[in-house]
């Protein structure tokens, strides 16, 4: 559904557009080697982009691709009434630019002042020294101590419990996968680095959603304070739900520093004692790097805790619907937990347990080729589809494109990760194997040309959490069920309006164990 289409402040938005259309013409070109930037498809006289901006995010995604299967690497200017003069980048030269120029290219004001009500003074956000606490803080988090005992404790326990919904299905049951991994995620979240009983249904998860949504349009709507000022109602009550739970977070960890300190839980067995030794180091960390305001640790939590529950969840469930139409890969990841079971002489499980076998023989070494199914299903369904960065100073591209100060620089993984000049005449196509050498050992991509975890001095902190997630969750999953979609039409999967990649209407599906422990 369009982003104004079918709803009255469609009309009040095309009205006040058509009004603001003069403001491009105070706007000079950007021009590269002296010479004027093209202009991308579709580029109307006066509103330039803008229509483009107000499609839904599905179509501005499809728009993004045609740009680059059109133009290659060559930047492009952006015409957007009422933003700063624009561009659009594909070459990974330029990107790589961007990412060895951290302090040059910031979110800057034009993206801060439209995700603040979701994640204030968070790390998206954070420059200078809140920045530095807050990665300082998400590193001792994710230290490698830490990751073991989410693979090899907090991770099977969870992915146990959710799993549990594939074995109680019935044969006409739909089950929504995105559920099931999001479930998993949010709880690891939740207990690790909050200390805290999470859930993905709770009120929380659908108000934070919501906010993302919102919060989405406001970078493809240029009137989004005026449509919010009449239709914004429900957008304020998430923020205000979403706010309220990160000042509980901290209120929480607050108080259980007291009382740990007095009194230390009992653990019940090895495995809780280790998980509950490192419960909470997270939001921990940041109290004590950020001990004078509440609020600002609040929205890290908030920051972390979306980072860590939504791209995970959504990278499983993208990998899934992509599994459904391609058996023979699928047929592979079973090959591949065949051979590490008899090289690890790890028995399939005949216990009650709702697990085949012990997920914890599963790792990136391991299961090299599970690794590189999740890493093609991120570059076709990137779980941060496009990037926004603003200039703090004049600068020029290596490809000569000279960018005055504050204009904004977009890139789009989306499309940049289907570039027949970066990854081939088969850039389309799901195929694992474009990421393993002749030895099946995986082949490492530098971060200008896969950019999905980000590059440079703020390249993503969780990285290695997710790709231990996967390996577990992928085989597992893959393994021990057979899955056939159950949307109506069998038509393309899309994502809806959010800052990350949902699924929209989630990934619904039948489930139909197979062969019981046996795997046949």
């Amino acid at each position: 559904m369009g982003l104004f289409l079918g709803s009255a402040h469609y009309l009040l938005a095309g009205v006040v557009f058509a009004l603001l259309v003069r403001a491009l013409l105070g706007k000079k070109a950007i021009r590269r080697n002296g010479e004027p930037l093209r202009n991308p498809p579709d580029t109307l006289p006066l509103v330039g982009n803008g229509i483009q901006f107000l499609q839904p995010r599905w179509n501005l995604l499809s728009w993004f691709d045609r740009c680059q299967r059109q133009f290659g690497y060559e930047t492009l200017a952006l015409t957007v009434p009422t933003l700063p003069p624009s561009v659009l980048i594909h070459d990974p030269k330029n990107l790589d630019y961007v990412f060895k120029h951290e302090g040059l290219f910031t979110k800057g004001n034009f993206v801060k002042t439209r995700s603040w009500d979701l994640f204030g003074n968070g790390i998206i956000n954070a420059d200078g020294d809140f920045w530095k606490l807050q990665r300082k803080a998400g590193l001792s988090f994710l230290n490698t101590a830490n990751l073991r005992v989410l693979t090899d404790v907090a991770l099977p326990q969870y992915l146990s419990e959710s799993v549990k919904e594939l074995e109680a299905a019935k044969p006409d049951q739909v089950v929504d996968l995105q559920d099931v991994f999001h479930e998993i995620t949010t709880k690891l979240m939740g207990k690790m680095a909050y200390n805290m009983e999470m859930h993905f249904s709770s009120p929380f998860s659908s108000s934070f959603d919501h906010a993302s949504g919102c919060t989405a349009q406001r970078f493809q709507n240029p009137l989004y304070p005026l449509t919010e000022f009449f239709f914004g109602h429900k957008f304020r009550q998430s923020i205000s739900t979403v706010k309220k739970f990160g000042l509980e977070i901290v209120s929480r960890a607050m108080r259980d520093a007291k009382s740990i300190s007095s009194s230390p839980p009992p653990s019940t067995s090895p495995d809780d004692e280790k998980l509950d030794s490192i419960s909470g180091s997270l939001i921990h960390s940041l109290l004590s790097a950020i001990p004078d305001s509440p609020s600002t640790v609040a929205d890290a939590a908030l920051t972390y805790l979306s980072a860590g529950r939504d791209t995970t969840g959504q990278a499983l469930t993208w990998t899934f619907y992509l599994l459904l139409s391609h058996p023979e890969v699928l047929a592979k990841i079973r090959d591949e937990v065949r051979g590490v079971l008899a090289r690890e002489q790890a028995p399939l499980d005949t216990t009650s347990s709702s697990l085949p076998f012990s997920p914890t023989v599963l790792t990136p070494l391991s299961a090299p080729y599970s690794l590189a199914v999740f890493y093609e299903s991120l570059r076709l369904y990137p779980p941060i589809p496009f990037e926004i960065r603003q200039a703090q100073a004049a600068t020029t591209l290596p490809d000569g494109t000279f960018l005055p100060k504050d204009s904004v620089l977009v890139w789009c993984l989306w499309a940049m990760q289907r570039s027949r000049l970066t990854w081939g005449e088969d850039a389309d196509q799901f195929r694992p194997e474009r990421w393993l050498d002749e030895n099946g050992t995986i082949k490492h991509k530098g971060a200008a040309e896969f950019p999905v975890f980000y590059g440079g001095a703020r390249s993503c902190l969780g990285r290695k959490m997710a790709e231990g997630i996967a390996v577990q969750v992928i085989p597992v999953v893959a393994w021990g069920w057979e899955f056939e979609g159950a949307w109506e039409g069998g038509q393309e999967r899309r994502s809806g309006d959010s800052l990350t990649l949902p699924m929209e209407g989630g990934l619904p599906v039948f489930v139909r164990r197979r062969g019981e422990t046996t795997g046949r």
